[in-house]
């Protein structure tokens, strides 16, 4: 019998009350997904065919969006004879690739998708020991990567995040929703429930993003068998260290994603329509690949009318519920809703309430602390000193360099929604770095973009207001 250090319940009010990161210890030893390294992934797949992501291994001074990036079809059996410098690789898909230049990602594969005719395989993965009965591989994605390949620095708009490491090391940069005027959030290019940020986490830019140094990053290596949390609105920047990492995730539903759906509607609107209206011709690479094409005005107009009308059925649902079970008016909760995107915003009030919270939360973080029952099971992701993290910062003008220290010990995600095709390219010289980090016009020009235009429009904080004063007009 597999004892665990926490019982579903109590692993589920941590997931839901916790504020900042942590790794859950134990937890997972009996889990068949604990198998799922590249040899047997691959075996599983049989010789299919999945798409990698394609960087340079350099490390600039601008973020490596999605968009400067190269692509490549190969199986999982391709992929790790290239890893792994066999003569085989010279010939296949990665052949114009060369391993100590590039780096490999296949990310966000759901695994419902790439393995829906091994549908047994969904149960390897037991999120039901976290306390989400009936959450398994089918509702989570996986993670295949080489090393050094990154996900950009970014916060997803929906839920909060488990994310479970099976092969290789991953290290995780991590900042708190307080720190996102330091990190420059950009929608450009435009992802929805992603929110990037323009400073490369590896090598800063001080002189052109000076507001980072005042930035507080928690950093952590995430071991195989290990769980790293990552609650809501949490920047990320993520990194493999290994040849080979593997890792699963899920995000889980939370009461404000239905006012951050809102809220990406909003923006889906703004940017589609100021884009759109600009000459294709000009390079401008601001979509991207994930989302294919721009929706039209019409289509967002629906999207966003849709979002509105979830948000109120779930408040009046959750309201209507707390007037039942009690008649001395308890705190209102926010809503639930499920991670999905645009063409499932319109879900029933009922799922909304799936993972109300059972229970009040402390008065103040240091009396949520206290509760929480940190030790060797579950360790607390803990801030670097400001001296610590920012000790090689000042020296990136010139030369670069790794700039944040780990502890000692141990992305925008989309639930269950259609992860369109990425756009190929398997054109040899084509560099990964071919764009500036928020396609804005050099800096020597001194005219306004439509993208510094777009930065301050859809600026998360400029976005919150506007959908409280749209939300505010419907209750009226």
């Amino acid at each position: 019998e597999d004892v665990k250090p926490f019982t579903p319940e109590k692993t589920k009010e941590i997931v839901m009350s916790l504020q900042q990161p942590a790794v859950f210890c134990n937890m997972v030893g009996n889990w068949p997904a604990l198998h799922w390294n590249v040899e047997y992934l691959s075996a599983m797949l049989e010789g299919k065919t999945i798409q990698f992501r394609l960087g340079l291994k350099t490390v600039d001074l601008v973020p490596q969006f999605e968009t400067s990036c190269s692509y490549v079809e190969a199986t999982l059996e391709e992929f790790l004879a290239w890893s792994c410098g066999q003569p085989s690789s010279l010939s296949g898909p990665f052949s114009c690739y060369d391993y100590s230049k590039y780096w490999a990602y296949a990310d966000y594969k759901y695994i419902a998708r790439i393995f829906e005719d091994k549908p047994e395989i969904f149960q390897d993965v037991r999120w039901s020991d976290f306390g989400f009965p009936g959450r398994s591989g089918k509702e989570s994605t996986l993670w295949i990567g080489s090393e050094g390949a990154n996900t950009p620095c970014h916060l997803d708009s929906y839920g909060c995040n488990l994310v479970l490491q099976v092969q290789g090391r991953k290290r995780w940069h991590l900042f708190p929703p307080g720190d996102t005027s330091f990190l420059y959030p950009t929608r450009i290019p435009y992802e929805e429930s992603s929110i990037f940020s323009k400073v490369n986490i590896a090598n800063p830019d001080l002189k052109r993003f000076p507001e980072f140094r005042n930035s507080t990053a928690h950093v952590v290596t995430l071991s195989p068998g290990q769980v790293l949390l990552v609650p809501r609105h949490w920047w990320h920047y993520v990194e493999s260290i290994d040849p080979v990492t593997v890792s699963i995730n899920s995000w889980i539903e939370l009461d404000a994603d239905h006012e951050a759906r809102v809220e990406e509607a909003i923006t889906r609107m703004l940017v589609c329509a100021i884009k759109s209206a600009e000459n294709p011709s000009d390079g401008d690479l601001w979509l991207n690949p994930t989302e294919v094409e721009a929706t039209s005005h019409e289509i967002n107009l629906q999207y966003l009318n849709k979002a509105v009308s979830a948000y109120l059925k779930c408040q009046q649902t959750s309201v209507s519920g707390q007037a039942r079970s009690s008649s001395t008016g308890a705190k209102q909760r926010t809503n639930t809703s499920c991670k999905r995107k645009r063409k499932e915003v319109g879900c029933e009030p009922e799922s909304c309430t799936l993972l109300t919270q059972e229970c009040d939360f402390p008065a103040s973080k240091a009396e949520e602390l206290q509760k929480i029952p940190f030790g060797p099971h579950l360790i607390q992701v803990l801030p670097q000193s400001h001296k610590t993290s920012m000790m090689g910062a000042v020296a990136v003008e010139s030369d670069g360099g790794d700039l944040l220290c780990e502890n000692d010990g141990e992305h925008f995600g989309k639930l269950q929604c259609k992860r369109k095709r990425l756009l190929m390219s398997n054109d040899c010289e084509t560099a990964a770095h071919q764009m500036d980090s928020d396609c804005s016009p050099c800096t020597s020009q001194t005219a306004l973009s439509t993208n510094d235009l777009l930065d301050c429009l859809v600026n998360p904080r400029v976005i919150s207001l506007v959908a409280q004063l749209l939300l505010e007009r419907m209750r009226v």
